[in-house]
C-alpha cells in the first residue's frame, strides 16, 4: 500500500528487453535504503527490486503491465516518481493506493495559473472507471484532487511544491500518464453494476 505522496524524483538509466520482461535500472537518491524484494511505486506502478548497484537498483516489469500502463514508453534519462511503501503506523497523507494501475490518460491540456498549473486529462471510459468532483485519482503515482470531474475527463490543480518535486514538471500535451481510480470509488461502482 501506498499514500500517493511522492518520495523522490530518479532516473531512469538503463532498459533491456527480455523475452516479454523489461528490465528498468533506476538511479535514485533513496537506493541506499531499499533492499532487495522490496516494492517500491514508479509513476504509480508497483514493482519489486530485484537489484542494487551502488546508486542504482533494477525493477522488472512483466508483459500484463508494460500493456496496461505506460511503462512502456520509458527511455533512458526519462524522470519517474517513485515511492516506497507506507509503513505501518505513518499518517496517511494523500490516499489509500494500492500501486496497480486501472488503465492509462493522456494529457489534454496545460494552464498556468499564475503560482499553480491546472492539468487536463481524458481517459477510455469503456473501462468502467470514473472519477467524481473533490474524489481523489492518481497520476503517475501522485494523490490528487479531482476537480472538473466528466465522463471520461477530469483536471487537477497542481501546487508549486509538486510542480517542482514530481515528473509534472515535464507533461506535455499528449503525454501519456499511469491513473489509479480510488479503491473505494471502485468498489461502489462494481457493486451499483450489480443486477
Amino acid at each position: 500500500m501506498f499514500t500517493g505522496i511522492i518520495e523522490s524524483l530518479a532516473t531512469v538509466t538503463h532498459l533491456e528487453k527480455e523475452q516479454d520482461n523489461l528490465h528498468i535500472s533506476i538511479k535514485s537518491n533513496i537506493t541506499s535504503e531499499l533492499k532487495i524484494d522490496q516494492s517500491v511505486a514508479h509513476n504509480g506502478v508497483c514493482l519489486t527490486v530485484v537489484k542494487i548497484n551502488g546508486d542504482e537498483y533494477t525493477v522488472t516489469a512483466i508483459n500484463e503491465t508494460l500493456a496496461k500502463t505506460s511503462l512502456n514508453t520509458l527511455q533512458v534519462g526519462d524522470e519517474v516518481n517513485i515511492e516506497r511503501a507506507m509503513k505501518l503506523g505513518d499518517r496517511l497523507d494523500g490516499h489509500i493506493v494500492q500501486g496497480h494501475v486501472d488503465q492509462t490518460a493522456i494529457c489534454t491540456d496545460i494552464k498556468n495559473a499564475e503560482g499553480s498549473w491546472y492539468f487536463s486529462f481524458e481517459y477510455d471510459a469503456s473501462l468502467n472507471n470514473l472519477t467524481i468532483e473533490k474524489g481523489s485519482i492518481t497520476v503517475n503515482g501522485t494523490s490528487l484532487t479531482v476537480i472538473n470531474s466528466g465522463k471520461n475527463t477530469f483536471s487537477v490543480a497542481i501546487i508549486p511544491y509538486t510542480y517542482e518535486n514530481t515528473n509534472f514538471k515535464n507533461f506535455k500535451k499528449g503525454t501519456k500518464v499511469n491513473l489509479e481510480f480510488d479503491v473505494l470509488g471502485k468498489y461502489v461502482a462494481k457493486l451499483m453494476q450489480k443486477d
